[in-house]
């Protein structure tokens, strides 16, 4: 039998009270002890004090039967901000989102230093002044979580990050002594994976998110809960073997599934038979709606290199949802049927393929709901998809 003391059973009915309330939107008191199963008694108690934090509000809603009007508590969406950024190789994204997930601002920011210490100070400029945008409301800035494109261990120190070569950098504690915040430091596939969860597939238990950058990153969640491995590494499937002795791969082995299969490894493969230095994804796009013979017998093979990573994935974990975050394959002509075509074999079952529609923003979203997970102290967030 489990036991706590009075504030521990506290903060779990206070989670749990905040998390019906935000999955209803609204809800009254009778219907909020119904579903948590609290007597009036402590319901009473933690709304009050809820209310005095200003984290939820009163709210009446019309009716037509006599007598007094419901009461409806709600998420006080405005009572402070989360700041969400990735930190990706050439720039920096940012998005401030209300308590609800809704984004109210979005920056982007170019750079091209690799050094550390640059790239900090610009962190920290940016979150001073979102932290000054936000100090007049009841909990201001209540927190940042950061995703980078690279390995970071379960402390949230970065290991290793291939595009910078940072290696064993703790930007999580030297961002919280700059700032005074509560900081988060997340590998962007978790992120990913977090965002699809909260925002779009709230009723999965089982969601793999795979991402196509220059390299491809995997976020696993199961039962809620992201899954790390030991150390926190699990999710570095780019570095799946799937051609031996192929080509060399900066991690030190060779045919490594993202020398393959990311956006990048396309674009260098088109660019080398176009006779050019590099492509942009505008060029590929053209090409694509042209039906450019050099570009579609590129793709036909991509396909196949996506194909052959998506079939170990499945035969390894056995996902209810695989979603892919890939701005290639979310302009190619039937991209899904194409690969559901290719994904026949009979020992695997069949999970449910599908596109990202959060996209780019996917890496932010989830930095968000990470940060506002953690103020609120629910076990599992659902938010609306509404983003800007």
């Amino acid at each position: 039998m489990v036991t706590g003391d009075s504030s521990h059973v506290k903060q779990i009915n206070r989670a749990l009270i905040l998390g019906e309330i935000i999955e209803h939107g609204s809800i009254s008191r009778t219907d909020l002890a119904k579903v948590t199963g609290l007597n009036k008694s402590t319901l009473s108690v933690q709304a009050a004090d809820l209310l005095a934090e200003e984290l939820i509000i009163e709210t009446h809603k019309e009716h037509n039967n006599p007598g007094r009007k419901p009461i409806f508590l709600s998420l006080n969406e405005t009572a402070g901000y989360a700041l969400g950024i990735d930190l990706d190789g050439k720039k920096m994204t940012f998005v401030l989102t209300n308590l609800q997930g809704v984004p109210v601002s979005s920056q982007m920011i170019e750079f091209e230093t690799h050094n550390y210490h640059e790239i900090f100070r610009l962190l920290v400029e940016q979150i001073r002044h979102y932290k000054k945008r936000c100090e007049l409301t009841p909990h201001g800035l209540i927190g940042v979580a950061i995703g980078v494109h690279g390995i970071v261990d379960n402390s949230e120190l970065i290991c290793y990050l291939p595009y910078h070569q940072w290696h064993n950098r703790d930007l999580k504690q030297d961002l919280k002594d700059a700032t005074g915040l509560n900081i988060y430091v997340e590998n962007n596939a978790n992120l990913n994976a977090y965002a699809e969860i909260v925002f779009m597939h709230h009723q999965s238990e089982h969601l793999f998110s795979l991402s196509f950058n220059s390299g491809i990153g995997l976020g696993m969640i199961v039962h809620g809960e992201v899954l790390k491995g030991y150390n926190g590494f699990a999710g570095e499937i780019g570095h799946m073997i799937i051609i031996p002795d192929g080509k060399v791969c900066s991690c030190g082995n060779s045919g490594c599934w993202e020398l393959y299969a990311s956006e990048a490894s396309l674009s260098s493969a088109v660019a080398h038979m176009k006779n050019k230095e590099k492509v942009r994804f505008q060029e590929i796009e053209h090409w694509i709606q042209v039906a450019d013979p050099v570009v579609v017998t590129e793709l036909e093979k991509y396909m196949n290199y996506i194909a052959t990573g998506l079939n170990n994935i499945i035969n390894l974990f056995n996902p209810e949802i695989l979603i892919l975050n890939n701005r290639l394959l979310a302009i190619y002509p039937n991209a899904l049927p194409l690969l559901l075509s290719k994904l026949v074999s009979s020992i695997s079952q069949p999970c449910e393929l599908l596109l990202s529609e959060l996209g780019e923003k996917a890496c932010v979203m989830g930095a968000c709901a990470l940060v506002i997970k953690n103020f609120l102290g629910v076990s599992k967030l659902s938010l609306s998809n509404n983003r800007s």
